[in-house]
């Protein structure tokens, strides 16, 4: 049975406040999935924060930055999920 079936028949037997927090549930995990967490602290840096890379992909935030001696491999600004899908004005000449 694939998954979508077993979640159709869990469906119908579920209450409409059991299947919105079901859904809910679902879609925080898949937001949260793509996500980038200090591994020191465990929180996700907020947009526009940068976030320092050392070896083997470990993201460290700004906040636990000043812990390490050793120098980052790279680091990079936190974007938002709207980058490159924005709208931008352009001001026509007269």
């Amino acid at each position: 049975m694939s998954a979508e079936c077993r979640a159709m028949s869990r469906a119908q037997h579920l209450s409409e406040p059991d299947l919105e927090r079901e859904l809910l549930r679902k879609s925080v995990s898949l937001m949260d999935a793509g996500r980038h967490r200090c591994c020191d602290c465990g929180r996700t840096p907020l947009v526009g924060e940068h976030v320092h890379v050392y070896g083997r992909g470990t993201n460290v935030c700004e906040l636990c930055r000043v812990l390490r001696a050793d120098v980052p491999q790279r680091t990079e600004l936190v974007r938002g999920e709207g980058r490159g899908a924005t709208v931008r004005v352009l001001r026509n000449a007269a």
